[in-house]
């Protein structure tokens, strides 16, 4: 059994924005297993499905960014789970945009809903997969950049880059962190090579970033 965990924040105000592309990802996760329909469950909306044979968990906690480890903590005690059977998806903003990297543990590198985490489960030992957003553009307060909703011109990328996610989430449940890391963080940075020609070309790249609340300071592990 494992638990996906996509970190975001509740309501119509934050959708699709930088900061939510943990639910993006969770959500294409369940649509992937064809999990069952969502409920209302330790805090946040709550999905079953399996792969492989794997029992597959998705939360995506309505706690807000800054407090999502609340929610975690009461799937985690329920199902009396061991935190490296936990994957936590959130965004970064120091990895190009499209850019993935999945780790077995680590800091919370500023990002306050890992650091919440980290604080309800006693531990970094979790892994978790980050999915980057670049950094704001000038001018940009960091808050207002990832609480900011993706422009169109990003959508294609962002939509495989959430597609990729998924992906990376259920091969880490079914075939382990270890052949996981070594396919997912490869294809990330192939396709963050190709985004930084788009950037040299003048294209535009998505950036995202930290806030308050509803929001929260990121780094790469």
């Amino acid at each position: 059994m494992k638990l996906i965990v996509g970190l975001g924040n509740p309501g119509r105000k934050y959708e699709d924005t930088r900061h939510n592309i943990g639910f993006m990802v969770a959500a294409k996760t369940a649509a992937l297993i064809s999990a069952s329909p969502s409920k209302e469950r330790f805090e946040g909306d709550f999905a079953e499905g399996s792969s492989g044979g794997e029992k597959l968990l998705i939360l995506c906690p309505h706690t807000f960014m800054n407090a999502s480890g609340q929610s975690v903590r009461k799937a985690f005690d329920f199902y009396k789970m061991q935190t490296e059977d936990v994957l936590i998806i959130c965004d970064d903003l120091n990895l190009d945009t499209g850019r993935l990297r999945l780790r077995a543990r680590g800091s919370a590198g500023g990002q306050n809903g890992l650091k919440d985490i980290i604080r309800h489960l006693d531990g970094e030992g979790f892994p978790r997969l980050r999915v980057g957003i670049g950094r704001p553009p000038d001018g940009w307060t960091v808050t207002d950049y990832v609480l900011g909703k993706f422009p169109k011109s990003d959508h294609e990328l962002i939509e495989s880059s959430a597609t990729r996610a998924a992906y990376a989430a259920i091969d880490w449940a079914t075939k382990g962190i270890g052949p996981a890391m070594n396919q997912y963080n490869a294809l990330a940075e192939s396709g963050s090579n190709k985004q930084q020609k788009k950037k040299k070309n003048g294209k535009s790249q998505i950036a995202a970033a930290d806030p308050t609340d509803a929001a929260s300071t990121e780094r790469s592990d």
